[in-house]
């Protein structure tokens, strides 16, 4: 990959990936509820599921998807009621953290859960087939072996995702104090929520 197109790649994912979205939202909310550290695990699952599109998107999984008739379709309604729904766990929180349900919330801070949770909502967004699939093709140069491309956009998009992470779960852990007040609380989780249907209406709305 010549070094000018490795540019162009890393400033346009840097932009891409700073916009507010499903997954930096999901991060926030789960530093403001977890801390830090233990938000870490919502990173990871949003970051897998994020990295599992791309390759399957280079594998030609998305070709795949568009040749079967409403396949795609399915995928992306079933995004967009998974979003609806955590929309609607945050309406329904009132006070309590984002994504705690009642009797729930050692179970919902597991680790293991927070990642499964994330990766879910990152996984939840089947429009990322299509936006890797006509993306990364943009900066492949076809006269040049395309693993060795595609590892380093990667890889390149991995550390500008990840720090993108870092930059909003610190965001959250600055807005953690205000949010220990129960009106505060009540707004960011409307907030939130409200946020999570926009995006799930979008996506069962996008053509």
């Amino acid at each position: 990959m010549a070094l000018h197109t490795w540019w162009l790649f890393a400033a346009t994912v840097f932009f891409i990936s700073g916009t507010p979205g499903p997954n930096m939202l999901h991060v926030m909310a789960r530093s403001v509820e977890l801390g830090l550290v233990r938000s870490i695990a919502a990173m990871a699952g949003c970051f897998c599921a994020v990295l599992a599109l791309l390759s399957a998107s280079a594998m030609g999984l998305t070709a795949l998807l568009l040749a079967i008739p409403g396949a795609f379709a399915v995928l992306r309604y079933a995004g967009a009621a998974y979003l609806i729904y955590l929309g609607y766990r945050a309406w329904t929180a009132g006070e309590e953290p984002l994504d705690i349900g009642e009797g729930t919330q050692a179970a919902e801070r597991a680790p293991l859960r927070v990642f499964s949770t994330a990766f879910a909502v990152g996984m939840s967004n089947p429009k990322a087939l299509l936006f890797a699939a006509a993306f990364l093709p943009q900066f492949i140069d076809t006269a040049l072996p395309k693993g060795p491309q595609f590892a380093v956009m990667v890889a390149t998009f991995a550390v500008i995702e990840i720090s993108w992470f870092f930059v909003y779960a610190l965001a959250g852990r600055r807005i953690a104090v205000w949010l220990e007040q129960p009106a505060p609380r009540r707004l960011f989780n409307g907030v939130t929520g409200g946020a999570f249907v926009v995006f799930g209406l979008a996506m069962a709305g996008a053509r």
